[in-house]
């Protein structure tokens, strides 16, 4: 392990607070260090792996596909990309998507798109976007200005012009940016995942929707953390009885392999044309068939498990020692600790648990079809560990 991390601090750029673990190997929902330890995962690798570690199925997608065809460019049709645009949109309603490789592009194209059919329906001066504060869409520069945190602009200014950061279940402040703006697009994350897993209300996400109806304005909501099933509903604004315009997506769409994706309604749906908007990687065959074999076992029965999963956390967490609040939704969960969140991570780290944080709170990840055994010895750690 001390070559891997001389290494690491030498050769890589120091973007990351790393935890001192060198991990070597995973099956499902444990992971295992350099060292023999062996973890249960609460992470799934920021809410990545869908279905946990070197899952049998996806192992088989993704090595078929490998062996056959890695990449093409997007000047040819391929088999993966076509089939899980199709998959994507059938089980939302949208229309057609576009893929790239991260959240980030997937929020990128989602503003590209919402700001282009703006222009052609009110003019090339109304561009702005609207998003909350404390929200996070990503870190390029388009996408660290749509993000509501102050702390992540410093250094990089200019950001790129253009979006408004309005306060998260105000209903009437929404209302009056709205009223005083020429708007886009209406940008939103039903779970403000980074921002510390705190959900929306369902009337301002529905105010929300209604505002654009009236307006003309292309809703977007970014499912980036919270779609592909983690929320209990294969994505997070079901649970608002909402129909967005633009859908952006990543993390557990490819269970493991980067791709992101933005979905767009009818409305928005021939909005870019050819040259409007591109990605050399974007649909690759490899990341498509792992994504496919995520998406299509994201069912009803499944997601049921998800909930229920989800109230056996929340029952046991809530009103625990040393828990001030538990937030969230399906299997991505805020716990407000007593004690600093970052001790509760060191502390079940130690006992055999990988957990995040996400603001002042210890954040839980797992993957979705963690096996309950698995779940009840990590809540039981985590339990321990906030007294």
């Amino acid at each position: 392990m001390e070559s891997i991390v001389s290494y690491d601090k030498e050769y890589v750029a120091g973007t990351y607070g790393r935890f001192p673990v060198e991990i070597v190997s995973g099956k499902g929902s444990r992971m295992y260090g350099i060292d023999g330890k062996e973890y249960i995962d609460m992470t799934s690798g920021i809410g990545v792996n869908a279905f946990g570690a070197c899952d049998p199925e996806w192992v088989a997608a993704v090595s078929a596909q490998a062996a056959t065809l890695q990449h093409t460019s997007n000047l040819y049709y391929t088999q993966p990309c076509a089939r899980l645009a199709k998959a994507l949109c059938e089980k939302t309603g949208m229309a057609k998507v576009f893929f790239g490789n991260s959240g980030a592009e997937a929020n990128e194209c989602a503003i590209k798109v919402a700001r282009k059919y703006s222009a052609q329906k009110k003019g090339d001066g109304c561009y702005t976007i609207v998003t909350l504060e404390n929200s996070f869409h990503g870190r390029t520069l388009t996408t660290l200005a749509a993000t509501g945190q102050d702390h992540y602009h410093e250094l990089f200014q200019p950001l790129t012009p253009g979006f408004i950061h309005a306060v998260a279940n105000d209903v009437e402040g929404l209302k009056k940016v709205v009223a005083e703006n020429c708007v886009a697009g209406i940008m939103l994350e039903c779970i403000q995942g980074e921002g510390g897993v705190v959900p929306l209300t369902k009337e301002f996400v529905q105010t929300a929707a209604q505002l654009c109806k009236e307006n003309d304005i292309p809703l977007i909501i970014d499912e980036v953390q919270t779609g592909n099933g983690r929320t209990g509903k294969l994505y997070a604004y079901m649970n608002y009885d909402i129909q967005p315009d633009i859908v952006s997506t990543a993390k557990g769409l490819g269970g493991g392999l980067p791709i992101g994706a933005a979905l767009m309604s009818e409305k928005v749906q021939n909005v870019l044309v050819a040259g409007d908007h591109g990605s050399t990687y974007g649909g690759n065959p490899v990341c498509a068939a792992g994504a496919l074999s995520v998406i299509n076992r994201l069912d009803e029965s499944f997601l049921a498990q998800v909930k229920a999963k989800s109230e056996y956390v929340f029952q046991e967490l809530q009103n625990a020692p040393g828990v001030e609040a538990v937030t969230g939704m399906g299997l991505m969960i805020g716990i407000k600790t007593e004690k600093a969140a970052k001790d509760v991570v060191s502390a079940c780290m130690a006992k055999g648990v990988l957990v995040l944080t996400a603001k002042d709170k210890v954040r839980l990840l797992p993957p979705l079809n963690i096996p309950m055994e698995d779940l009840k010895q990590a809540v039981q750690v985590v339990k321990e560990a906030c007294k």
